[in-house]
Parts: structure tokens; C-alpha cells; sequence
């Protein structure tokens, strides 16, 4: 059986998809370096902490919704979850660049009501995500 001896691939990415340095040194130690995302862009993340529960917020014009529509005025929302403490929503958003931490919480403060809001100084530049499978 014919072997053809492989000069790429392995662990390194075979794109570059968030920056245009090239590949990485066959020898290169790859520890401790960025996630490779093949599905999209590079994403930014942030977290807002409500000031009320936002459990029984999710339906059609109530407050996730409505936070959601309001950061997508500038950037697209790829992943988002509620936290089990019902008050924390994380986000990742793309395109990276679009908003600042100051930009996000005015963005998401357009959404606010009488009764769930997210006060200015709520809002992280990182996110945590859960897998419940």
C-alpha cells in the first residue's frame, strides 16, 4: 500500500481565520494559545448582571428579547444563555470591535424597564458559557 508522508496539518489550523500571521512552526509550542473557531469569526464576549431575575423574560417583546434586538443594532449576537442565577446573560458577539464595554451596557440600557434593568457598572468584557448536555 502506497503512504504519502504528510508535510501539514496536525494540531495546527489549517486557515488563519482570525489573524493573517501564517502557519505555526512545526516545532512551536501551541499551549496556552487562542481557541481556532472554523465555525465564524473571532467573537467578543460580555456579561450583564440584571437587577431582577430575567427567568420569565425569554417570550416575544420581554426583556432577553428586547436585549437582544438592542445589541444587534450594531453587532450580530452568535451565542447567548441566561445564567442559572437568572440574572446574568453572557454574549458573544461579532464582528470584535463593534462595542466596548461602555457602548455594550448603553446598547443593552435601551431594553430596561420599570422593573429589570442592568446598572452601568454591570457589564464584564468575558463571558461563561454551560454545555447541559
Amino acid at each position: 500500500m502506497a503512504f504519502i508522508t504528510p508535510v501539514s496539518g496536525g494540531s495546527q489550523p489549517v486557515f488563519a481565520t482570525d489573524v493573517l500571521n501564517g502557519p505555526v512552526a512545526q516545532g512551536a509550542n501551541i499551549a496556552a494559545q487562542g481557541p481556532v473557531n472554523f465555525a465564524g469569526p473571532k467573537y467578543d464576549f460580555f456579561t450583564v448582571t440584571a437587577n431582577a431575575s430575567v427567568a420569565a423574560q425569554g417570550g416575544v417583546n420581554q426583556y432577553v428579547a428586547n436585549v437582544i434586538q438592542a445589541v444587534q443594532q450594531t453587532a450580530t449576537v452568535a451565542i447567548f444563555q441566561v445564567a442559572s442565577n437568572a440574572t446574568s446573560l453572557s454574549f458573544a458577539v461579532y464582528p470584535a470591535g463593534a462595542y466596548t464595554t461602555a457602548t455594550f451596557v448603553a446598547a443593552v440600557q435601551t431594553a430596561n424597564t420599570a422593573s429589570i434593568g442592568v446598572p452601568t457598572g454591570n457589564v464584564t468584557s468575558t463571558a461563561s458559557f454551560t454545555n447541559l448536555a
